[in-house]
């Protein structure tokens, strides 16, 4: 995230009041990428109805509560017109802004089951359109850093490529373009023992360890963690520092937490603070 959209991110933070319900796990999405991006989710009630615009360097934070099962993933090359009814280059979940079902495929897909222990992932699977990490921040347990950081298109192979204007934007699955058994998975390769990793899968696999490539891809690909909150980067350097704010704390990735001085006059040189601690770490990546 650009160090002036996590100044603003925690003017936020400290003028909101600290009050974020302390039993819901908080999400932060952030854009990093060039260009704007549409994120989706589904179910979407806690997620601004599902659907949004975050534009280069921009950040959002949502409220998910506990029990909440569901997917994020990006889209690209959208207009949508005032009534939110539009098209996407990739990831569209139908014509409209706000998603009510999944994307189309190709598209990275981050997945998560929000309980006493959650579990969480980031699948490529259906294929991929755009780098993503998923970051858990503040729990307890292995909570390690779920996703696929690397941009796949310039090297996904011809045979998969998506292509607009002749450029890559995507890259499909292996079973999206065969529609074979032992691609997809199903019939006498619909278990862990037959259906094993595949050429592509392995391409997928090489360049992304910690994101699904193939459907039994669990082992080192699904993590769990307990009431921790969730930073997810779109284009992002996995080792990026990142940021959340829960239980009054400001909390960053390989750092101790910062206690908010909420409502007191210490609350903007505090936030004035952090944001140049924050530059300093970007600008030594």
């Amino acid at each position: 995230m650009p160090p002036f959209s996590l100044f603003l991110f925690i003017l936020f933070i400290f003028s909101s009041g600290g009050r974020i319900s302390e039993s819901a796990r908080v999400f932060t999405i952030i854009n990093n990428c060039k260009e704007t991006i549409w994120p989706g989710i589904t179910p979407g009630e806690s997620f601004n109805g599902g659907g949004f615009a975050l534009k280069r360097g921009q950040s959002i934070v949502f409220n998910a509560p506990v029990g909440w099962s569901g997917r994020i993933w990006g889209r690209t090359g959208c207009n949508f017109d005032e009534s939110g009814t539009g098209e996407c280059q990739t990831g569209a979940c139908g014509n409209s802004l706000k998603c009510s079902a999944s994307g189309k495929t190709p598209a990275s897909l981050a997945e998560f089951t929000l309980a006493a222990l959650d579990f969480y992932d980031v699948s490529l699977v259906d294929g991929f359109n755009l780098p993503m990490a998923v970051r858990p921040i503040n729990g307890t347990g292995k909570c390690g850093v779920a996703g696929c950081d690397r941009d796949l298109r310039p090297e996904c192979p011809k045979e998969l490529a998506v292509k607009s204007k002749g450029k890559v934007v995507a890259c499909r699955s292996a079973c999206d373009v065969f529609d074979k058994d032992e691609y997809c998975c199903r019939g006498v390769y619909g278990n862990p023992v037959t259906c094993r990793p595949t050429f592509y899968s392995k391409k997928f696999k090489d360049a992304c360890p910690t994101a699904y490539s193939y459907a039994y891809d669990d082992p080192t690909s699904i993590f769990t963690c307990s009431a921790a909150d969730y930073v997810i980067t779109f284009c992002s350097n996995r080792n990026q520092p990142v940021c959340t704010y829960h239980n009054h704390k400001l909390v960053c990735s390989g750092s101790n937490t910062l206690k908010s001085f909420v409502g007191g006059r210490w609350a903007l040189p505090m936030a004035a603070f952090v944001f140049l601690i924050y530059s300093w770490l970007i600008f030594q990546i």
